[in-house]
Protein backbone atom coordinates (compact mmCIF):
# COMPACT_ATOMS: atom_id res chain seq x y z
CA UNK A 1 0.00 0.00 0.00
CA UNK A 2 1.55 3.34 -0.95
CA UNK A 3 1.09 6.13 1.97
CA UNK A 4 1.59 9.90 2.30
CA UNK A 5 5.25 9.80 4.28
CA UNK A 6 4.90 13.79 4.43
CA UNK A 7 2.73 16.51 2.96
CA UNK A 8 3.15 20.28 2.96
CA UNK A 9 0.20 22.10 4.38
CA UNK A 10 -1.14 24.56 2.62
CA UNK A 11 -4.26 25.54 4.72
CA UNK A 12 -7.14 25.15 2.58
CA UNK A 13 -10.53 23.93 4.22
CA UNK A 14 -12.19 20.58 2.97
CA UNK A 15 -15.60 19.74 3.02
CA UNK A 16 -16.62 16.99 4.57
CA UNK A 17 -19.62 16.71 2.18
CA UNK A 18 -20.04 13.35 0.59
CA UNK A 19 -23.47 13.61 -0.69
CA UNK A 20 -22.75 13.78 -5.20
CA UNK A 21 -24.36 16.66 -6.67
CA UNK A 22 -24.55 17.93 -9.90
CA UNK A 23 -22.14 21.25 -10.81
CA UNK A 24 -24.86 24.04 -10.78
CA UNK A 25 -25.71 25.51 -14.09
CA UNK A 26 -24.02 29.08 -13.35
CA UNK A 27 -20.60 27.64 -14.19
CA UNK A 28 -18.99 28.04 -17.98
CA UNK A 29 -15.88 25.79 -17.55
CA UNK A 30 -14.15 23.91 -15.50
CA UNK A 31 -12.25 23.96 -12.31
CA UNK A 32 -8.77 24.59 -12.70
CA UNK A 33 -5.68 25.13 -10.59
CA UNK A 34 -4.74 29.67 -11.04
CA UNK A 35 -1.48 28.68 -9.10
CA UNK A 36 1.26 25.96 -7.89
CA UNK A 37 1.84 26.93 -3.55
CA UNK A 38 4.48 24.15 -3.10
CA UNK A 39 6.31 22.18 -6.00
CA UNK A 40 7.47 19.25 -4.72
CA UNK A 41 11.37 17.33 -6.63
CA UNK A 42 14.09 15.68 -6.64
CA UNK A 43 13.92 13.25 -3.25
CA UNK A 44 16.96 12.17 -1.70
CA UNK A 45 17.73 9.82 0.77
CA UNK A 46 20.88 9.66 3.52
CA UNK A 47 22.08 7.39 5.75
CA UNK A 48 20.95 8.75 8.70
CA UNK A 49 16.99 8.21 7.40
CA UNK A 50 16.39 11.31 6.16
CA UNK A 51 15.08 12.47 3.35
CA UNK A 52 15.92 15.88 1.53
CA UNK A 53 13.61 16.99 -1.38
CA UNK A 54 13.23 20.38 -3.59
CA UNK A 55 9.99 23.03 -3.73
CA UNK A 56 11.08 24.46 -6.56
CA UNK A 57 8.13 26.99 -6.66
CA UNK A 58 9.34 28.39 -3.09
CA UNK A 59 12.98 28.31 -4.00
CA UNK A 60 14.19 26.03 -1.13
CA UNK A 61 15.32 22.51 -0.37
CA UNK A 62 13.88 20.84 2.56
CA UNK A 63 14.48 17.95 4.62
CA UNK A 64 12.81 15.64 6.65
CA UNK A 65 14.55 14.18 9.35
CA UNK A 66 13.73 10.32 10.52
CA UNK A 67 10.77 10.50 12.53
CA UNK A 68 9.60 13.86 12.21
CA UNK A 69 6.34 15.03 11.93
CA UNK A 70 7.61 18.13 10.02
CA UNK A 71 9.96 18.95 7.60
CA UNK A 72 12.13 21.98 7.66
CA UNK A 73 14.41 24.19 5.31
CA UNK A 74 17.56 23.29 4.76
CA UNK A 75 18.88 25.60 1.97
CA UNK A 76 16.85 28.91 0.89
CA UNK A 77 17.49 30.45 -1.72
CA UNK A 78 18.00 27.27 -3.70
CA UNK A 79 19.22 28.77 -6.99
CA UNK A 80 15.29 26.87 -7.87
CA UNK A 81 17.14 23.69 -6.91
CA UNK A 82 15.16 20.39 -8.95
CA UNK A 83 16.87 17.00 -9.03
CA UNK A 84 19.21 16.17 -6.34
CA UNK A 85 21.29 13.13 -5.31
CA UNK A 86 24.38 11.83 -3.47
CA UNK A 87 27.48 11.40 -4.53
CA UNK A 88 29.82 8.78 -3.87
CA UNK A 89 31.28 11.26 -0.81
CA UNK A 90 28.26 11.74 0.98
CA UNK A 91 28.07 15.54 -0.67
CA UNK A 92 24.69 16.80 -1.85
CA UNK A 93 24.85 17.40 -5.63
CA UNK A 94 22.22 19.70 -6.80
CA UNK A 95 20.65 20.41 -10.44
CA UNK A 96 19.89 24.35 -9.99
CA UNK A 97 17.31 25.40 -12.70
CA UNK A 98 15.10 28.39 -13.71
CA UNK A 99 11.68 27.46 -13.74
CA UNK A 100 8.75 28.26 -11.19
CA UNK A 101 8.91 31.93 -11.07
CA UNK A 102 12.97 32.35 -12.30
CA UNK A 103 15.97 33.86 -10.47
CA UNK A 104 17.02 29.79 -10.71
CA UNK A 105 20.81 29.30 -10.70
CA UNK A 106 21.17 27.43 -13.58
CA UNK A 107 24.54 25.53 -13.11
CA UNK A 108 25.28 22.40 -10.84
CA UNK A 109 26.40 22.63 -7.72
CA UNK A 110 27.68 20.29 -4.89
CA UNK A 111 26.66 20.97 -1.03
CA UNK A 112 27.78 20.02 2.06
CA UNK A 113 24.85 19.35 3.87
CA UNK A 114 26.70 20.45 7.66
CA UNK A 115 28.57 23.43 6.41
CA UNK A 116 25.40 23.90 3.68
CA UNK A 117 28.63 25.58 1.32
CA UNK A 118 27.91 24.90 -2.08
CA UNK A 119 30.75 24.65 -4.48
CA UNK A 120 29.99 25.01 -8.48
CA UNK A 121 30.76 22.00 -10.79
CA UNK A 122 29.11 23.64 -13.56
CA UNK A 123 27.37 26.46 -14.80
CA UNK A 124 28.03 27.24 -18.47
CA UNK A 125 28.89 25.05 -21.56
CA UNK A 126 31.37 26.98 -24.25
CA UNK A 127 30.93 30.24 -22.56
CA UNK A 128 27.30 30.07 -22.59
CA UNK A 129 25.28 29.53 -19.34
CA UNK A 130 22.39 26.11 -18.84
CA UNK A 131 18.63 26.57 -19.56
CA UNK A 132 17.42 25.43 -16.59
CA UNK A 133 19.33 22.32 -15.25
CA UNK A 134 16.30 19.36 -14.56
CA UNK A 135 17.55 16.09 -13.24
CA UNK A 136 20.88 13.78 -12.67
CA UNK A 137 23.09 10.68 -11.89
CA UNK A 138 26.41 9.60 -10.97
CA UNK A 139 28.50 7.10 -11.60
CA UNK A 140 30.70 4.97 -9.47
CA UNK A 141 33.74 7.18 -10.89
CA UNK A 142 31.96 10.27 -9.59
CA UNK A 143 31.19 11.83 -13.42
CA UNK A 144 28.03 14.07 -13.17
CA UNK A 145 25.05 12.90 -15.98
CA UNK A 146 22.65 16.24 -16.25
CA UNK A 147 20.21 17.06 -18.21
CA UNK A 148 19.40 20.51 -19.05
CA UNK A 149 15.83 21.00 -20.64
CA UNK A 150 13.91 24.33 -20.47
CA UNK A 151 10.05 23.79 -19.73
CA UNK A 152 9.18 27.63 -19.52
CA UNK A 153 7.11 30.32 -21.58
CA UNK A 154 9.70 32.68 -21.98
CA UNK A 155 12.68 31.58 -23.84
CA UNK A 156 14.25 34.74 -24.81
CA UNK A 157 16.90 34.51 -21.66
CA UNK A 158 18.53 31.09 -23.24
CA UNK A 159 21.81 30.99 -24.47
CA UNK A 160 21.61 27.50 -25.99
CA UNK A 161 19.86 26.76 -28.51
CA UNK A 162 20.43 22.96 -27.36
CA UNK A 163 18.40 21.14 -24.90
CA UNK A 164 20.71 18.32 -23.90
CA UNK A 165 22.50 16.41 -21.95
CA UNK A 166 26.10 16.41 -20.39
CA UNK A 167 28.43 15.02 -18.52
CA UNK A 168 31.22 16.24 -16.26
CA UNK A 169 34.02 15.02 -13.43
CA UNK A 170 33.08 15.80 -9.86
CA UNK A 171 35.72 18.31 -10.00
CA UNK A 172 33.76 20.32 -13.31
CA UNK A 173 36.56 19.25 -15.67
CA UNK A 174 35.97 17.27 -18.71
CA UNK A 175 32.27 19.18 -19.49
CA UNK A 176 31.05 17.11 -22.82
CA UNK A 177 27.56 17.25 -23.95
CA UNK A 178 26.57 13.71 -24.81
CA UNK A 179 23.15 13.99 -26.44
CA UNK A 180 22.39 17.41 -28.18
CA UNK A 181 19.85 17.59 -31.20
CA UNK A 182 18.67 15.07 -33.93
CA UNK A 183 19.28 12.47 -29.98
CA UNK A 184 16.64 14.26 -27.55
CA UNK A 185 14.02 16.89 -28.13
CA UNK A 186 13.95 17.68 -24.35
CA UNK A 187 15.62 15.75 -21.69
CA UNK A 188 14.18 14.77 -17.98
CA UNK A 189 14.88 11.98 -15.75
CA UNK A 190 18.04 9.98 -16.15
CA UNK A 191 19.40 7.38 -14.26
CA UNK A 192 22.01 4.65 -14.65
CA UNK A 193 21.66 0.95 -15.07
CA UNK A 194 23.17 -1.10 -12.20
CA UNK A 195 26.33 -1.99 -14.56
CA UNK A 196 26.64 1.42 -15.65
CA UNK A 197 26.16 -0.09 -18.98
CA UNK A 198 23.05 1.95 -20.13
CA UNK A 199 21.74 5.61 -19.50
CA UNK A 200 18.08 5.46 -19.28
CA UNK A 201 16.87 9.48 -19.93
CA UNK A 202 13.07 10.71 -19.97
CA UNK A 203 12.67 12.51 -23.45
CA UNK A 204 9.62 14.43 -22.71
CA UNK A 205 8.48 17.50 -24.92
CA UNK A 206 4.63 18.20 -24.80
CA UNK A 207 4.45 20.47 -27.99
CA UNK A 208 6.13 18.39 -30.36
CA UNK A 209 5.00 16.21 -28.57
CA UNK A 210 7.27 13.31 -27.52
CA UNK A 211 6.85 11.43 -24.52
CA UNK A 212 9.37 8.52 -24.48
CA UNK A 213 11.47 6.66 -22.36
CA UNK A 214 15.21 5.84 -23.86
CA UNK A 215 18.13 3.92 -23.21
CA UNK A 216 21.93 4.65 -24.76
CA UNK A 217 24.31 2.16 -24.19
CA UNK A 218 27.86 3.17 -22.37
CA UNK A 219 31.24 2.04 -23.22
CA UNK A 220 34.04 1.72 -20.48
CA UNK A 221 34.89 5.50 -20.22
CA UNK A 222 31.05 5.92 -19.97
CA UNK A 223 30.37 7.59 -23.26
CA UNK A 224 27.28 7.03 -25.81
CA UNK A 225 28.22 4.11 -27.23
CA UNK A 226 25.49 4.19 -30.15
CA UNK A 227 21.71 4.84 -30.82
CA UNK A 228 19.13 4.78 -28.14
CA UNK A 229 16.53 2.40 -27.78
CA UNK A 230 12.95 3.29 -27.48
CA UNK A 231 11.91 1.27 -24.18
CA UNK A 232 8.32 2.98 -23.66
CA UNK A 233 6.07 5.55 -25.42
CA UNK A 234 3.57 7.49 -23.02
CA UNK A 235 1.75 8.34 -26.42
CA UNK A 236 -0.92 11.15 -25.95
CA UNK A 237 -0.87 11.35 -22.05
CA UNK A 238 1.25 12.94 -19.65
CA UNK A 239 4.59 11.59 -19.69
CA UNK A 240 7.58 10.83 -17.67
CA UNK A 241 9.96 12.87 -14.78
CA UNK A 242 12.36 11.58 -12.74
CA UNK A 243 13.47 8.17 -12.31
CA UNK A 244 15.27 5.66 -10.82
CA UNK A 245 16.58 2.16 -11.09
CA UNK A 246 16.59 -1.35 -8.62
CA UNK A 247 18.96 -3.29 -8.27
CA UNK A 248 17.33 -6.00 -10.73
CA UNK A 249 17.84 -2.93 -13.57
CA UNK A 250 13.88 -2.19 -13.91
CA UNK A 251 13.46 1.27 -14.41
CA UNK A 252 10.97 3.41 -11.92
CA UNK A 253 9.73 6.73 -13.88
CA UNK A 254 7.17 9.07 -12.47
CA UNK A 255 4.44 9.69 -14.84
CA UNK A 256 1.07 10.06 -16.11
CA UNK A 257 -1.67 12.65 -14.43
CA UNK A 258 -5.13 12.38 -13.51
CA UNK A 259 -6.16 15.85 -14.33
CA UNK A 260 -5.66 17.57 -17.93
CA UNK A 261 -2.97 19.62 -18.35
CA UNK A 262 -2.37 21.58 -21.85
CA UNK A 263 -1.12 19.95 -24.84
CA UNK A 264 -1.81 16.28 -22.92
CA UNK A 265 -4.78 13.83 -21.95
CA UNK A 266 -5.62 11.49 -18.90
CA UNK A 267 -4.79 8.46 -20.54
CA UNK A 268 -2.00 7.88 -18.32
CA UNK A 269 -2.84 7.31 -14.77
CA UNK A 270 -0.80 9.58 -12.14
CA UNK A 271 1.79 7.32 -10.69
CA UNK A 272 5.43 5.40 -10.80
CA UNK A 273 5.80 3.51 -14.38
CA UNK A 274 7.94 0.26 -13.58
CA UNK A 275 9.62 -0.86 -17.09
CA UNK A 276 11.99 -3.61 -17.37
CA UNK A 277 15.37 -3.09 -19.03
CA UNK A 278 13.67 -4.79 -21.91
CA UNK A 279 11.12 -2.08 -22.27
CA UNK A 280 7.95 -4.00 -20.79
CA UNK A 281 5.84 -2.73 -18.48
CA UNK A 282 5.64 -4.23 -15.37
CA UNK A 283 3.05 -1.91 -13.85
CA UNK A 284 2.18 1.25 -12.15
CA UNK A 285 2.41 2.01 -8.81
CA UNK A 286 -0.73 4.57 -8.84
CA UNK A 287 -0.45 7.39 -6.75
CA UNK A 288 -3.30 9.47 -5.79
CA UNK A 289 -2.07 13.34 -6.31
CA UNK A 290 -0.80 15.39 -9.36
CA UNK A 291 1.43 15.84 -10.58
CA UNK A 292 4.32 12.90 -9.83
CA UNK A 293 7.37 14.51 -10.58
CA UNK A 294 10.15 11.83 -8.99
CA UNK A 295 11.58 9.13 -6.78
CA UNK A 296 14.04 7.45 -4.90
CA UNK A 297 15.03 4.42 -2.63
CA UNK A 298 15.77 5.00 0.54
CA UNK A 299 15.49 3.05 4.14
CA UNK A 300 18.37 0.77 5.72
CA UNK A 301 17.40 -1.83 3.08
CA UNK A 302 17.08 0.39 0.16
CA UNK A 303 13.27 -1.08 -0.07
CA UNK A 304 11.81 1.81 0.59
CA UNK A 305 10.74 3.80 -2.31
CA UNK A 306 10.05 7.60 -1.67
CA UNK A 307 7.73 9.63 -4.52
CA UNK A 308 7.63 13.40 -5.03
CA UNK A 309 3.96 13.85 -5.99
CA UNK A 310 2.33 17.99 -5.55
CA UNK A 311 2.43 18.69 -1.87
CA UNK A 312 3.29 15.79 -0.52
CA UNK A 313 5.90 12.84 -0.76
CA UNK A 314 4.75 9.27 -0.34
CA UNK A 315 5.93 5.95 0.20
CA UNK A 316 5.42 2.58 -0.68
CA UNK A 317 8.09 -0.59 0.29
CA UNK A 318 9.27 -2.93 -2.87
CA UNK A 319 10.63 -6.19 -2.56
CA UNK A 320 13.63 -5.33 -4.53
CA UNK A 321 16.49 -2.96 -3.28
CA UNK A 322 17.60 -0.11 -4.85
CA UNK A 323 20.22 0.63 -7.24
CA UNK A 324 22.08 3.49 -4.94
CA UNK A 325 25.07 5.31 -5.14
CA UNK A 326 24.93 5.90 -1.51
CA UNK A 327 24.19 5.01 0.99
CA UNK A 328 24.76 1.21 0.55
CA UNK A 329 22.15 -0.79 2.03
CA UNK A 330 22.79 -2.18 5.64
Amino acid sequence: MIRPFFALLIGFAVSTNSVAQDSPDVLDGNVEAATELVFTEGPAYHRDGSVFFTDIANNRIMRLNPGADEAHTFLQPSGRANGLMFDPHGFLVACEGNEKGGLGGRRLVRIDIVSRKRTVIADRFEGKRFNSLNDLCINKRGQVYFTDPYYGADRDQLELDVEGVYRVNSDGTELVRVLGKGQISRPNGIGLSPDEKTLYVVDNHPIIPVRKLWAFPLDGDGNIAGDGKELYDWGTGRGGDGLCIDQQGNVYVTGGADRKYPNQDTSNPAGVYVISPEGELRGIIKVPEDMVTNCCFGGSDLKTLYITAGKTIWQVRTKVAGSVLWPKAE
